[in-house]
């Protein structure tokens, strides 16, 4: 039976979104990973020279700067399966609505493995952006710039709401359940932990899904402009953009720390940590579109984009391995190590994916994941397996 739904060739696939999905993933193993230090009784941590280091690496490359990434390429991915569909004839609304019931089903298993889950405000947000779908770049690019101008103003306004709640990930009667070693009680853990620390937080429930909601209309919007097919013929812009968000990243980044020394009372309202985030999420974006266009590390950005094609497969599987790694149902180390091991463990972890992903691509059209939820999003079995080449025999006349 054929299906007037398709889901996209991976031979049509953009290789440069996925590259991209795959770096941003690195920075979210690397964070996930770190949390679990957090994870335990408050205490003094002290660090050697190394792991400082480390953690300096992690703040300015890393740290928020890979969600914001992979959100922008949510919402390209969401534009383009938004066109094929309506091209079909089909209702994208419909279409894409129950594509986003299932992640929060994915979100849900997620969530019971890991308390920092994300895929639920990606559902959620995929839902709000269908609100957006019929409209045009000029209007996404007034939108998403309207958003990312005010956001430092929204955070240091929500930052003053103040609700009690209690904490999960350090109050020692919650953390017997994550020590415990059964596998109920981790899931409550991470399950009440997520609720807690995150949906009702108004930092992060309100804030991160204001910036979040921006970085999708974004992608969204260089969808409509076909940015990404014309990374040639943007090269000088290319350069402009990552020399300027470097500059604005330097000068934000300076600016607020001298801010936070001297405790400038200038924070409550106006605080611009996303700003800087989000430079230097474009200066690194625009940094790896340079070298990819210049054809530079072309083994290494393979890899990156076998990576980024299984995102929803290795994300799950990082934070699952995480649970069994460091929770009572598994080895148990918690938060007993010192920082770089969580960082090493992490970029240990995701380089033996890219190669376990480069492996999987050549024998099968998608993640494990990803067909799951490719099949169920238009209710039929898309191709799984490659499809192998026919041997067409030589039939000359000798």
């Amino acid at each position: 039976m054929t299906n007037s739904y398709h889901p996209v060739e991976q031979s049509k696939r953009t290789a440069i979104v996925d590259i991209l999905r795959g770096w941003a993933i690195l920075g979210v193993a690397i964070g996930n990973y770190l949390d679990f230090l957090y994870i335990g009784i408050e205490k003094e941590i002290k660090h050697s020279t190394f792991s400082e280091i480390l953690l300096y690496i992690n703040r300015y490359l890393f740290a928020a700067k890979s969600w914001t990434l992979l959100t922008l390429l949510f919402g390209f991915g969401f534009a383009i399966l938004i066109n094929n569909v309506a091209s079909k004839g089909k209702n994208p609304i419909a279409f894409f609505a129950w594509r986003m019931f299932l992640l929060f089903i994915l979100a849900f298993i997620n969530s019971a493995f890991w308390l920092g889950d994300i895929l639920k405000d990606y559902a959620f947000l995929g839902l709000v952006l269908l609100l957006f779908y019929r409209c045009s770049a000029k209007t996404l690019a007034i939108i998403s710039g309207v958003i990312v101008l005010t956001v430092p103003f929204v955070m240091a306004y929500v930052n003053g709401f103040k609700i009690e709640h209690p904490v999960i990930a350090s109050n020692p009667e919650y953390l017997k359940l994550y020590h415990s070693g059964n596998w109920i009680d981790f899931f409550r853990f991470n399950l009440l932990a997520s609720f807690y620390e995150q949906i009702i937080i108004p930092g992060y429930a309100i804030t991160a899904h204001y910036v979040m909601l921006g970085c999708m209309l974004f992608g969204f919007l260089l969808q409509k402009l076909n940015f990404f097919n014309r990374l040639r013929e943007l090269k000088g812009l290319l350069k402009n953009i990552c020399v300027v968000s470097f500059a604005l990243a330097v000068i934000i980044g300076i600016a607020f720390n001298m801010i936070i020394i001297y405790k400038v009372e200038f924070l409550k309202i106006f605080h611009p940590l996303y700003w800087l985030v989000l430079s230097t999420m474009i200066f690194i974006s625009t940094g790896i579109c340079l070298l990819y266009i210049n054809g530079k590390l072309k083994t290494v950005f393979s890899y990156f984009s076998a990576g980024g094609k299984m995102t929803l497969t290795n994300y799950m599987t990082q934070n699952i391995l995480a649970g069994i790694i460091f929770s009572g149902i598994g080895f148990g180390i918690a938060d007993s190590m010192p920082y770089w091991f969580y960082f090493f463990l992490a970029i240990s972890v995701f380089i033996i994916q890219l190669f376990i992903s480069k492996w999987w691509l050549s024998k099968y059209n998608y993640g494990p994941i990803e067909w799951l939820w490719r099949s169920a999003s238009y209710r039929e079995w898309v191709p799984f397996k490659k499809a192998q080449p026919e041997v067409v025999a030589d039939m000359k006349m000798v």
